[in-house]
């Protein structure tokens, strides 16, 4: 039987903010599990604490609302347990970031297979507006009512410098980019950690605006393809990236510089999508920065295994093969 998107919304009452991002990245979940040819029986979503982590709670599937930060070794024993499960990690950056940093940067570089749903709105919602660690630098809040000193981490930066082999970006605001997002980073044997920006109307309203207005979003937002060249500025694109060097370089689209000249970009160069992951300012990458192949976790780990008595007893020293 064919599932529509209806078949995974849970009768649980949505009880996030009204305007909040969260329901479009919901209501894009539940499209992309059905679409996909998802089992409800046979799915499983992990969640840390925060207000990204209810989202198990409106999914018709099973769901852990686990301990903060926790959510990546929870999953970790899930998929080990039971490889063939789908098991998916909703997380925000407070959640991900701070607390469970540990948890998430290990389950980056083991390749657990599992996507990592990390939602970015830049603030603490849950506990009423405190600042993140990707608050940016100066950002008032409840507990910086002076300005944040911190400087802010890059969700997609850390990802590769943990080893993941799936990064990309997209945002709660353009839910046909997120979808496409959502269904790669599902197809992907790895760990694959898709960065979503996520308005907070309440805290932290129109943090990203200036990538999700349509009116700005052609001049700050980079929307990245392979084999094309890395440009923007609306259907016909004014600027590009050039590669200087071993550097991105911003160049205006004319003359002297046109499409033929652009970087052209390559998933599979982990040092350009370090260059792109790092672009910051009102210039961001949405879309796959990077993707490779390597055995995932779960199909690395022994299929037999002895008991603990038997080990326990077996002499002084302990092979295990």
């Amino acid at each position: 039987m064919e599932l529509t998107s209806k078949d995974f919304q849970s009768p649980e009452d949505v009880r996030w903010c009204p305007g909040c991002g969260d329901y479009s990245i919901l209501k894009q979940f539940t499209e992309v599990l059905a679409s996909r040819g998802s089992d409800p029986d046979r799915t499983v979503l992990v969640s840390g604490i925060g207000c990204s982590s209810r989202l198990p709670y409106y999914v018709n599937s099973y769901g852990v609302h686990s301990l903060h930060g926790r959510a990546p070794s929870v999953a970790t024993g899930i998929k080990l347990a039971n490889p063939d499960l789908e098991v998916w990690i909703i997380t925000g950056d407070g959640d991900a970031l701070s607390i469970g940093g540990n948890q998430l940067i290990h389950a980056l570089r083991r390749n657990l297979n599992v996507p990592i749903l990390l939602f970015n709105n830049e603030i603490y919602g849950l506990t009423k507006g405190q600042y993140s660690p990707t608050s940016r630098e100066g950002q008032v809040t409840k507990s910086t009512p002076r300005g944040s000193v911190d400087h802010p981490l890059n969700p997609l930066t850390l990802a590769l410098g943990a080893g993941a082999t799936w990064v990309a970006r997209s945002m709660d605001r353009n839910p046909a980019h997120l979808r496409e997002q959502l269904a790669a980073s599902q197809s992907h044997q790895g760990s694959a950690l898709l960065e979503i920006y996520q308005n907070c109307n309440v805290f932290h309203d129109g943090a990203f605006e200036v990538w999700t207005d349509k009116t700005s979003q052609p001049a700050h937002a980079v929307f990245l393809e392979a084999g094309k060249p890395v440009a923007w500025g609306g259907s016909e694109p004014s600027h590009a990236l050039h590669w200087n060097g071993g550097r991105p370089e911003v160049r205006e689209l004319g003359r002297d510089f046109g499409l033929s000249d652009a970087w052209v970009h390559d998933p599979s160069d982990r040092i350009k999508a370090f260059a792109l992951a790092s672009l910051e300012g009102e210039l961001r990458p949405f879309g796959l920065l990077y993707r490779a192949e390597r055995p995932v976790f779960a199909a690395a780990q022994p299929t037999e295994i002895r008991s603990l008595s038997e080990l326990l007893r077996s002499g002084r020293t302990w092979t295990v093969e």
